[in-house]
């Protein structure tokens, strides 16, 4: 048995998409509803790195996904991750795996 959703994106989707990969400064001049959607953040981070993280909206700085290719990419990017990813050991060892600095942004509760 298959399972289909289907997703409605507002027009403008891949547009923020391509300006996000052509602009240099990725999604800090991108609009609010544009760092709201998965697909941009991500193209924001493969293309400009895991700093990109901290212009994503908070509900995706808690998608752990999302995390572990930012910190995967730029290990201090841990600091902009939600705080439960902060605890979270396979996202904060991605990060030190990346930059050994990181495990300073990582919680105390590790």
């Amino acid at each position: 048995v298959a399972s289909i959703s289907l997703v409605r994106r507002p027009p403008e989707h891949s547009g923020w998409v391509m300006a996000v990969l052509s602009s240099q400064s990725g999604l800090q001049d991108a609009p609010t509803e544009a760092r709201e959607f998965p697909e941009v953040v991500a193209a924001a981070v493969k293309r400009w790195g895991g700093a990109q993280l901290q212009f994503a909206s908070p509900e995706l700085r808690g998608d752990r996904d999302l995390v572990l290719a930012a910190v995967r990419s730029q290990g201090d990017a841990l600091q902009h991750a939600s705080h439960a990813l902060r605890a979270d050991k396979e996202v904060v060892l991605a990060a030190v795996a990346q930059q050994r600095d990181a495990l300073q942004h990582a919680s105390d509760a590790l």
